[in-house]
């Protein structure tokens, strides 16, 4: 596909006329696509451009429905009840007050129970079990690394206390990760 004087001129004056960049397309044919006509427009530098011819019918909007409890939305913001509408689709003269910011409130975490595993019950790679916690304690270079060595459920390779430490669900790690405001 090649851009021809004559491509160049019909690609204007079809911009300019406030047809999208699809539309352009189409008319032009022969392989050029939506993304080469933006291409073009935007390498010729066309900016101020007619608007598009609208709909044969608008769309009419959804009404929006008034707040039924005396405590929603917009009853207790001192506006005067009238209407819960804010933001651009708001057509009142007197400003709203802002609602206070909404507080992030962590949920209450589940009861761990705390393991306390003796140092003299803790076990080296030569004494770890099948049923044995295999958590590790302490640095692994030293002569104290030592595991958990707390019973372990069957099948599984640590104690409970260590597994709900191993084994957190993805929401759990990802509000334990995301910093705080």
């Amino acid at each position: 596909m090649s851009w021809t004087d004559e491509r160049v001129e019909l690609l204007k004056r079809l911009w300019n006329q406030g047809l999208s960049a699809s539309q352009i397309a189409g008319e032009l044919g022969a392989g050029v696509t939506r993304n080469a006509v933006i291409g073009k427009v935007h390498r010729l530098g066309l900016s101020g451009r007619a608007k598009s011819p609208a709909p044969a019918a608008a769309r009419p909007r959804k009404a929006t429905r008034a707040p039924s409890h005396p405590m929603s939305h917009g009853a207790h913001q001192g506006g005067g009840g009238g209407g819960g509408v804010r933001g651009n689709l708001a057509l009142s003269s007197k400003p709203a007050v802002a609602p206070s910011p909404m507080v992030y409130v962590a949920p209450t975490p589940r009861p761990e129970v705390e393991v306390v595993v003796p140092m003299s019950e803790r076990v080296t790679i030569m004494e770890l079990r099948e049923s044995m916690c295999r958590w590790p304690h302490g640095d692994p270079t030293s002569p104290e690394f030592r595991f958990c060595g707390a019973k372990s459920p069957p099948g599984t390779p640590y104690c409970g206390y260590h597994a709900q430490i191993a084994y957190q669900p993805s929401v759990d790690r990802r509000k334990k990760a995301a910093p705080r405001a």
